[in-house]
């Protein structure tokens, strides 16, 4: 693994210093590494990733704190690259953020995700990579996750995944990332600072309602609503260096960040399987309609039925966009 090779744990202390209106990071001291021992995985094995996996949230322990490809000066010159080489996979926005705020509302600021990073101490930011895997050293710590993770679950993710990548979350301290739902299935390992992540179970309906996982998968990402006095349904973990947690399709989750800047790596994958995505986007058209549809799962002779019917229409949209029929 060259320069990647895992470390075990330890410390990087950030000295900043204020320089008008931005912050001006010092010289990191770093401990000297040293190296993990033979045989040792990067995520820790538990019988929970065999019963919980893709249902429910759950915590792991992981070996990954401390690697040298997650130092701040490393993610510095990735959020350089991706911005010259891949803008799309390049988001960050910064600012005063509530929980039920949507993705397309944030403010985004004026300077760039290098001055973001340099400012990260006070400027209030959420800085997202998305795609590291394309550059070799974040690749092949996503290569040796995915073995793990098809080890630990028994699974074979080879056949069942459409997309796998790894993505980097650089925030600043105070910062909340917003109420929302994804389509992948992931694992969040926190690697430098503290937060807390609050997760919730995806069946359960008065959290999220058909309703809202209907226009999710059809009109709008940002369907799903926090509702804070239902915050007793989370299950809220507290991530530290070494902690992970997994995250469910369509589990609800938002996070709050500690008094320090954050790094955290998120491996997730989506499945080849649209079946049942596809037929929350039929439910929605039949909603228009005045209908009431049955959910997903409640019927199999109906969900085949539908997710039939629903194809040509999948087909049509994903041709408008200029992709394969059946991507």
């Amino acid at each position: 693994m060259g320069s990647a090779k895992p470390y075990g744990q330890r410390y990087l202390h950030l000295l900043v210093r204020c320089r008008g209106v931005g912050v001006a990071m010092a010289t990191a001291l770093r401990a000297v590494p040293e190296p993990l021992a033979p045989g040792t995985k990067l995520i820790e094995q538990n019988e929970e990733f065999k019963t919980k996996f893709d249902k429910y949230s759950f915590p792991f322990q992981h070996n990954l704190a401390g690697h040298p490809v997650f130092e701040l000066t490393r993610l510095m010159e990735l959020a350089q690259e991706t911005q010259s080489t891949r803008p799309a996979d390049l988001y960050y926005d910064a600012g005063t953020i509530d929980v039920n705020q949507r993705w397309d509302k944030t403010p985004r600021p004026e300077f760039s995700a290098r001055d973001a990073i340099q400012r990260i101490e006070h400027c209030g930011a959420w800085i997202v990579l998305k795609r590291a895997d394309k550059d070799p050293e974040y690749g092949t710590v996503l290569k040796e996750c995915m073995a793990e993770l098809q080890e630990f679950t028994g699974l074979n993710l080879d056949r069942v995944m459409k997309i796998q990548e790894v993505i980097l979350f650089i925030t600043s301290p105070k910062r909340v990332t917003t109420y929302h739902i994804d389509r992948e299935c992931s694992l969040l390992l926190q690697i430098q600072g503290d937060k807390h992540i609050s997760i919730f179970d995806r069946n359960d309906r008065e959290v999220l309602s058909e309703e809202e996982i209907e226009q999710f998968w059809s009109v709008d990402h940002n369907a799903p609503r926090y509702k804070p006095e239902l915050q007793h349904h989370a299950a809220v973990y507290e991530l530290r260096p070494g902690n992970g947690v997994h995250i469910p399709v369509n589990c609800p989750h938002w996070v709050q960040n500690g008094s320090n800047i954050s790094i955290s790596m998120n491996v997730n994958f989506q499945y080849r399987d649209t079946m049942r995505a596809n037929l929350y986007r039929l439910n929605f058209v039949l909603r228009k309609m005045g209908l009431q549809p049955t959910p997903p799962g409640a019927s199999a002779a109906k969900d085949r039925v539908k997710s039939v019917a629903v194809l040509p229409f999948v087909w049509a949209k994903n041709i408008s966009r200029g992709r394969k029929p059946w991507a």
